[in-house]
């Protein structure tokens, strides 16, 4: 890692890498509370529609009231301070900036700027996994072919799968499976935004006092969370979701090389080449040893004896046949981390992590009987889940994406854990974004692959 090394030469001929951040909350805050320490790296502006809760955001993370005093794109340019604004379009063209981080956790936002950012020839950080999931391989598409990177967000769980599996393959290991630690009992599956609190064991006191979003945590909590991130690893490092939706199996750090291999061999995955989730709890509600409940993790086999050996040899922990090895990481700091990838795009060309392939989807499935007539209300609310599934089935399906779930109507009934389709709805909104997605199943989906 040289970075911070050519960070600093950048610098020092007078050439800050300047940035623009849409969306102030938790993520863009941590983003905030890291950029002001970090020399040469100037955030120009940060953009949302709520504009009094990037002030508010931005002393919360420690910022003096004159370093983002900027009247305008231009003066915050020529005084090194910092631009606040609600026009996340106006951001995206201004020519002062390079590289735009989206952390609005809008799907259709997110797409949205993006699109706005490639167009202007922006480097994007797509913090955005919601919308990264939904349309991904075709943003990043277009960020290529108009020269600029289109990156997940180092700092978050896709970013670091990609990493670990850029690891595996660079180290010539045969990849077996990726996937993240997660919260999770069969039960949370149908928690809504009246129950989530319960399921944190949180009192309705404690949740008066913070600034706590019910849909948002309800998202990881039933998860929706879990399928959008695996489905944005599965295409970004070419493995697939399996074909019913991930199974959450129960695994601390001392069984992910045995749980995460092909029941051929022992494991307990239908086969190779999968992602999923190592959940910290067991089915009856006691909590895994040695969970990695933040963590993200790979499972790899030695390609012959002599590798397997050094397995051994060098206290990797594998299976109990000596083939199978994990690699990990314990942690994740989301915004505090996301620099890498500015840097990383700026100064070497090079996303962490991206969207290279269509092969995964998170897709709107009913939480309850659902009926004619019925709202659905998106991520982490009362209507669906989101479920992991192939490309290859949710095109024949018609899927409907889970960003696109949200204000929707039914035109007829859904099952309790039947996917929803695009025949199901009534989509007459947002049909910008509608096209960017029917654009990235024709052109890259399955069936246009067979074509080719």
């Amino acid at each position: 890692m040289n970075l911070s090394t050519m960070l600093a030469e950048r610098n020092a001929d007078g050439k800050p890498i300047r940035v623009g951040l849409i969306g102030a909350g938790k993520f863009g805050s941590m983003v905030l509370a890291q950029a002001r320490k970090i020399e040469g790296y100037h955030i120009v502006a940060v953009a949302d529609l709520d504009v009094g809760k990037v002030r508010k955001s931005l002393a919360r993370t420690g910022w003096e009231d004159g370093e983002y005093a900027a009247t305008s794109f231009g003066d915050a340019m020529d005084s090194g301070r910092t631009f606040v604004t609600d026009d996340a379009g106006a951001l995206c063209a201004y020519d002062g900036i390079e590289c735009i981080i989206e952390a609005t956790g809008h799907p259709l936002a997110g797409v949205r700027h993006a699109l706005q950012a490639i167009d202007a020839g922006k480097h994007l950080v797509m913090v955005n996994v919601e919308a990264d999931v939904m349309c991904g391989p075709i943003l990043a598409q277009k960020a290529r072919e108009k020269g600029v990177v289109y990156s997940m967000a180092y700092g978050d769980q896709p970013a670091f799968c990609c990493e670990l599996v850029d690891w595996v393959r660079s180290c010539g290991f045969e990849l077996v499976s990726a996937g993240k630690g997660m919260n999770f009992r069969p039960p949370y599956r149908y928690s809504t935004p009246d129950t989530v609190w319960g399921y944190f064991g949180w009192s309705e006191e404690f949740v008066a006092q913070g600034d706590f979003n019910p849909k948002m945590y309800n998202s990881f909590t039933d998860g929706t969370k879990a399928a959008i991130e695996m489905a944005a690893i599965a295409n970004g490092t070419g493995l697939d979701c399996p074909d019913d939706g991930l199974a959450f199996y129960p695994a601390g750090l001392q069984d992910l090389a045995q749980v995460f291999k092909p029941e051929s061999n022992g494991g307990r995955l239908p086969k190779a080449g999968l992602t999923d989730i190592a959940a910290s709890r067991e089915p009856d509600g006691r909590v895994v040893l040695n969970n990695i409940q933040y963590g993200m993790f790979v499972t790899f086999r030695a390609p012959d004896e002599y590798t397997r050996g050094c397995f051994e040899q060098y206290g990797l922990l594998t299976d109990d046949s000596g083939w199978y090895g994990s690699m990990w990481r314990p942690f994740h700091l989301i915004g505090l981390e996301t620099s890498v990838s500015v840097l990383s795009a700026v100064l070497r060309g090079e996303p962490t992590g991206s969207s290279k392939e269509y092969r995964g989807d998170a897709v709107a499935t009913a939480k309850s009987d659902l009926k004619a007539g019925d709202w659905l209300d998106g991520e982490g609310g009362f209507a669906t889940w989101a479920k992991a599934v192939p490309a290859t089935l949710s095109t024949r399906i018609n899927a409907l994406p889970i960003g696109l779930a949200h204000k929707v109507k039914l035109k007829r009934d859904v099952p309790r854990d039947q996917i929803v389709t695009l025949d199901d709805v009534d989509l007459v909104d947002d049909l910008d974004v509608v096209s960017v997605r029917q654009e990235q199943v024709q052109t890259m989906g399955p069936k246009a692959s067979v074509a080719a």
